[in-house]
């Protein structure tokens, strides 16, 4: 079933579940709102009073202490860490994890879209034991380096086959593979979803139009000017927007017009994600760069990778030569343990039918990666009242702070025991590859139950306007 057809009004949903997807635009970022400094105590109050986890952390030994603690926490707010306890997640068992108070929740982010064989599987925890037990560290610096880290350099050019590649440089994480790269240009263009495009606009239209203003801006800039485009084959965090239909057909005969390196960023669609083993694949991308991480190692232990054109590597072998080093390498690239890591987990996408598995279920049309965007009227030119954002709803405590419909419908689906992600009024969830049909059916169903309390919500909140 559609679940178009039981969705509230509040919803505008790209894709259904789990049935076929609306190609919005591949460039949309969304960002959160930040609260207002005089709503700080009352969204703290709020917060404390509402949050599950602040609840069981009053009558639990085992979480007293959490709050105020000594981490400088990433996409945090400082009063959160100060004022509340965390979330503080102690064990994982295959699509589940659990806090420390023994609360089960379905993680349908997969962790951040990386743990993508799950929380427990064995063949990763034995090859990171028996490398451990073998050599738990050495360096890749001058000429010296280890067999795993030649072994899965190996593995991922065999296995990327949507152009030949070179050479793999590895790094610590997807961000390091990203910012490893040809230093990063800021085009300032906007890239508007497709939906939001020009009335009555095709998205062929919208591509050749998205080609056409790339184009003039190149011309603008300077060729010369712009060293590479990075784009991913389905955007992520930004919302979990597709390309429209021929973006890069359309913009690839650009780039290479004008010697502009392509860097494709499959830190989060790479392995199969997209129902295809890279998002190259399903895009017919033909990139100089590849950025790897997250479902590398399953994140089993922390790898990520550049994979390099040949053109490019070549270029680095000669300069190097002249210049006497190649000089760029971080302490752990290939460290052993996580290559170890990282081949065992190639070999399950490889020789196991998940691809067909990831297809079957189809989330959101484009394999096991889902993005829906809470609009009025179903429109996503109708988003909700920006005063809205002046009254603080229910929100858990390791979510970002959004005063936004999002965060209550974040909220609730951590009260019903599930984790996805909210950005703004966008809510994001891309769960492990080995979720079975019933914990898709679970997934569904709280979904649904967060959904109608968030009805209720807004409909509150609508009744308050009159």
């Amino acid at each position: 079933m559609e679940a178009e057809e039981t969705l509230p009004e509040l919803l505008f949903v790209r894709g259904t579940l789990p049935s076929e997807t609306v190609l919005g635009s591949y460039a949309k970022y969304v960002y959160a709102s930040r609260i207002p400094q005089d709503q700080i105590p009352q969204v703290s109050s709020l917060a404390r009073h509402y949050s599950t986890a602040t609840e069981a952390a009053a009558s639990d030994p085992k979480s007293r202490g959490f709050k105020g603690h000594d981490m400088l926490a990433p996409f945090t707010a400082g009063w959160q860490s100060t004022d509340l306890h965390p979330l503080v997640i102690e064990k994982s068992e295959g699509s589940y994890v659990y806090d420390i108070n023994g609360k089960k929740y379905l993680d349908a982010l997969a962790g951040l879209w990386c743990t993508a064989l799950g929380g427990n599987e064995p063949r990763l925890v034995a090859a990171a034991t028996a490398q451990l037990n073998t050599l738990p560290f050495y360096h890749s610096f001058w000429n010296r380096t280890t067999k795993p880290s030649l072994d899965l350099a190996k593995d991922l050019i065999e296995m990327f086959t949507a152009r030949k590649m070179g050479k793999v440089f590895f790094t610590n994480s997807g961000s390091d593979a990203n910012d490893t790269q040809v230093p990063w240009f800021n085009i300032d263009i906007r890239q508007p979803f497709w939906l939001l495009g020009v009335t009555g606009e095709t998205e062929e239209e919208f591509s050749t139009r998205l080609a056409n203003n790339l184009e003039d801006l190149i011309l603008k800039e300077g060729p010369d000017t712009i060293a590479a485009f990075i784009a991913e084959p389905v955007m992520g965090a930004g919302g979990v927007i597709p390309p429209s239909a021929t973006y890069f057909d359309k913009i690839q005969p650009i780039l290479k017009k004008y010697d502009i390196l392509l860097i494709a960023d499959e830190v989060i669609c790479a392995f199969g994600r997209l129902g295809t083993m890279f998002g190259c694949d399903k895009y017919n991308i033909k990139p100089d760069l590849v950025s790897l991480a997250k479902a590398l190692s399953s994140a089993y232990q922390p790898i990520g990778a550049v994979l390099v054109s040949p053109e490019i590597s070549e270029v680095i072998h000669s300069k190097s030569n002249q210049l006497g080093v190649f000089s760029h390498g971080f302490t752990y690239s290939g460290h052993p343990v996580a290559c170890a890591v990282a081949i065992e987990a190639l070999k399950i996408y490889k020789y196991t039918t998940f691809l067909s598995h990831i297809e079957n279920f189809q989330i959101r049309g484009i394999g096991l990666i889902h993005g829906t965007e809470f609009t009025d009227n179903k429109s996503p030119n109708d988003p909700f009242p920006p005063e809205w954002g002046k009254s603080p709803y229910l929100i858990p405590v390791h979510i970002m702070f959004l005063n936004r419909v999002g965060a209550y419908f974040g909220a609730q689906c951590e009260k019903h025991g599930m984790l996805v992600r909210v950005a703004g009024d966008n809510i994001m969830m891309s769960p492990p590859f080995i979720i079975s049909p019933e914990e898709v059916d679970e997934l569904i169903s709280i979904y649904g139950k967060a959904l109608k309390a968030t009805e209720e919500r807004v409909k509150e909140l609508k009744s308050q306007q009159k």
